[in-house]
């Protein structure tokens, strides 16, 4: 019971910090003011922007993966391929929503995907982290040359 209290307990914590990166990002980005007319729909940039986070999301689950657990049974030959895809997936993430965030010309609600752009920067900034984390981790398992 006390276990699954504090998962939950965590996940509400990790939830209320994300929220408030994403918040920052928008206030730090002028853009955090929302729409006078909402626009309704996927547009461009919001397709632009979502796929961005999704791509995010996907660095940060194999940052994960590669910190936790091998990953030769999902294709790749160490850990170490794992955490440098990570890092590459989370660089590309991170550049593109803050792109998104950049050229955006308005708030929430008006079409720009900036909400998703900040999504996808800070999503993309946490998984180059965990990405690095398992980098330094992996080590090296053979001797260095002169050893």
């Amino acid at each position: 019971m006390r276990r699954a209290f504090a998962v939950v307990l965590a996940a509400v914590v990790a939830a209320a910090v994300f929220a408030g990166l994403v918040h920052g990002v928008l206030v730090a980005a002028h853009a955090s003011e929302p729409a006078a007319s909402t626009v309704y729909g996927l547009t461009a940039r919001r397709l632009w922007a979502t796929a961005t986070a999704l791509m995010a999301l996907v660095g940060v689950a194999i940052g994960g993966l590669a910190l936790t657990r091998p990953l030769s049974r999902f294709g790749f030959a160490s850990g170490r391929q794992a955490a440098i895809l990570a890092l590459v997936v989370g660089l590309i993430a991170a550049a593109s929503g803050g792109l998104n965030v950049a050229v955006a010309t308005g708030g929430p609600g008006t079409g720009n995907g900036v909400v998703g752009g900040a999504a996808a920067f800070v999503l993309g900034l946490i998984g180059m982290a965990i990405g690095g984390l398992a980098l330094a981790r992996s080590g090296r398992t053979a001797l260095e040359p002169g050893e």
